[in-house]
C-alpha cells in the first residue's frame, strides 16, 4: 500500500505573525535571487531543494515555511512534513507578508526580527561567517 504524503497546513498572516513573533523559525524556500529581492525579516534561505540537507541544523519544533505567493512553500512544509517535522505555509507568501507591512529585509542576510524573551536562540549554524550556504553561492 503507497502511503499518502502528509499535507502541510497553510496558515494564514495572523498565525504566522504570531509564530514569527515568538521565535518559530521561518525558512524561504525560494532562490538566492528572490531572496535577496525581499523576505520576511528574520527568514533563512533554504531553496526548495535544499531541505532536506539542512533538516538537522533547524532547531526542534514547528518550520514556517514561505515564498513569493505559497505554492513553493506549502511544497516546502510537506517535504518537511514527509521528513518528520513539523511545518506550516504562509498563504500569500512574502507578498501578503509585504502588503500586511509586516518587517521585510532585502540583502541575503536574514535580517532582525521581534522576538518573545522566552525566545532568544541563535540557530542557523550555516549562516556564520566563512562557512557555506548550503549551495546557495553565498559565503557570509
Amino acid at each position: 500500500m503507497t502511503a499518502i504524503p502528509p499535507e502541510a497546513e497553510e496558515v494564514d498572516l495572523t498565525v504566522a505573525r504570531a509564530l514569527w513573533a515568538a521565535g518559530d523559525p521561518v525558512v524561504d524556500v525560494r532562490s538566492p535571487q528572490e531572496y535577496a529581492a525581499g523576505h520576511v525579516a528574520g527568514a533563512v534561505n533554504v531553496p526548495l531543494d535544499r531541505l532536506p540537507f539542512v533538516l538537522d541544523t533547524l532547531p526542534p519544533g514547528q518550520v514556517l515555511t514561505v515564498c513569493s505567493l505559497g505554492t513553493r512553500s506549502r511544497q516546502g512544509a510537506e517535504r518537511l512534513a514527509r521528513l518528520g517535522r513539523p511545518a506550516v505555509s504562509l498563504r500569500g507568501g512574502t507578498k501578503a507578508w509585504a502588503a500586511a507591512g509586516l518587517p521585510t529585509r532585502t540583502g541575503s542576510d536574514p535580517g532582525e526580527r521581534v522576538r518573545s524573551p522566552r525566545s532568544r536562540r541563535r540557530w542557523w549554524p550555516w549562516r556564520r561567517p566563512g562557512r557555506r550556504t548550503g549551495g546557495t553561492g553565498d559565503n557570509d
